[in-house]
């Protein structure tokens, strides 16, 4: 009966331009698979449903749904949309761990945290408080033990909201030198005051949850997120061994909320010239790796949805980043969110056949490919003579989606993860091809 219903499978997915490639979570590349349930409620053409990413499950090993996150009064792990997710509202929990009865060897996870749980001013707040009690800590592990065990998940991933540390402008050696002389007499602001405390506390949180785990072989992963002090905060040698993954979510290096006056590269996997250093995928991995974590545990994040930076008269008529520019660039249709884009509205703001003749506001973005395969393509349309219209935006296609997943490859790292599904052209219409840089990625490994 089953060899009947995947051959039928198989079919259906060959007619939409799909290869199915046998998947197995435990053996070479993971895949991990992204997909925040929230998409779905979105209205238009911006919804993804759990029925519109089953044609990726394919190329995954791991589904990850987000987001959980952290009751700020129990410190019990909480469903950030009830209504959406568990059983008593529309259950989306269920849903997604039954999708395992049809894709056999896929593991679905729970993620927590993952910058999505910002229902208060700060809210990575309430993730350091849980952190500095036994009790609290056991009250999260016993919390996450039982939505783990009454809806199926196979595992955690542990997108943990620490505080991110401060955007850094790009200096030239004249900024740098005024910029510490400023530092001896202003000093720098404290990230967190009790962070070795913290550093500790968190390590016994990821030993008691796999500890907790081990009965029901229960897996966990740690996602880095952007902008976490790795020195501050991980104790990567005590963590290492608890962990089944590590996924550095090594994208978001630049974005217009963090660096209004400063558009670059997002995610480039070596560091360009004269940028900050530790912000590219390259140096987090050996960072990781150095402090004795190995490299088949190690993996590398990517992401399915471009930034995008206002251009003014000021930021010149090159595109070369650092670019000078002034905040975020109009939302776009589905996302709606300035200065955010899912694929396929990046797709659509660059030249192809369906706004060859389009003008002012709507006319295509001049695409800038990289050749040294090292820091992804941006594009970039200049501002016209009432400063308006102008845009730059780094993103990741297909092609720098596979030359990551090729260095991941040739470094023998563990695998990549793709974020998000529902921010890939779920719906092919860029290309005709349905989820183009998963199925690019998935192909280099």
């Amino acid at each position: 009966m089953w060899s009947m219903r995947a051959s039928v499978l198989a079919l259906v997915l060959g007619l939409f331009g799909v290869t199915v490639r046998a998947q197995n979570a435990t053996t070479g590349p993971k895949v991990l698979c992204y997909y925040d349930g929230s998409n779905s409620l979105r209205e238009g053409l911006g919804k993804v449903t759990v029925t519109d990413i089953e044609l990726a499950l394919p190329f995954c090993t791991h589904l990850i749904y987000g987001y959980a996150g952290v009751s700020a009064e129990t410190y019990r792990l909480t469903a950030l949309n009830a209504d959406l997710d568990l059983d008593s509202g529309k259950g989306h929990y269920r849903a997604v761990t039954t999708l395992k009865k049809r894709y056999p060897g896929l593991k679905v996870f729970l993620a927590v945290g993952g910058y999505h749980d910002l229902s208060e001013e700060k809210p990575f707040e309430k993730y350091l408080s849980l952190l500095e009690s036994s009790g609290s800590r056991t009250a999260f592990v016993n919390s996450v033990y039982t939505i783990l065990k009454t809806y199926e998940f196979d595992g955690l991933d542990l997108a943990w909201q620490f505080p991110q540390t401060k955007p850094r402008r790009i200096r030239g050696l004249p900024g740098k030198l005024w910029h510490g002389f400023k530092k001896l007499f202003t000093g720098d602001s404290i990230l967190d005051p009790k962070a070795d405390e913290h550093k500790e506390e968190f390590t016994a949180l990821v030993r008691d949850l796999k500890n907790a785990f081990a009965h029901d072989k229960f897996q966990l992963g740690y996602t880095q997120l952007p902008h976490v002090n790795q020195t501050m905060f991980l104790d990567i040698p005590l963590l290492k061994d608890n962990l089944d993954y590590v996924n550095i979510a090594a994208y978001d290096q630049q974005t217009p909320e963090r660096n209004p006056k400063e558009g670059d590269y997002t995610a480039p996997i070596y560091p360009p010239s004269e940028r900050v250093p530790g912000n590219n995928v390259d140096e987090k991995v050996m960072d990781w790796n150095k402090q004795g974590t190995p490299l088949n545990k190690i993996v590398v994040g990517i992401a399915t949805y471009g930034r995008g930076w206002k251009l003014t008269e000021d930021s010149g008529i090159t595109g070369v980043p650092p670019i000078p520019a002034d905040g975020p660039s109009p939302a776009g249709p589905y996302t709606a969110t300035p200065g955010f884009y899912s694929f396929s509205e990046v797709c659509a703001k660059l030249p192809n056949p369906g706004n060859a003749n389009l003008k002012g506001a709507e006319y295509p973005l001049r695409k800038i490919n990289d050749p040294t395969k090292r820091f992804g393509p941006y594009g970039f349309r200049n501002a016209d003579e009432n400063q308006e219209h102008g845009i730059w935006l780094s993103y990741e296609d297909p092609e720098s989606a596979g030359n990551k997943a090729a260095y991941v490859k040739a470094k023998g790292l563990g695998g990549i993860s793709i974020n998000d599904l529902g921010l890939d052209d779920f719906r092919g219409t860029c290309s005709g091809d349905k989820f183009p840089i998963l199925r690019a990625a998935k192909y280099r490994l």
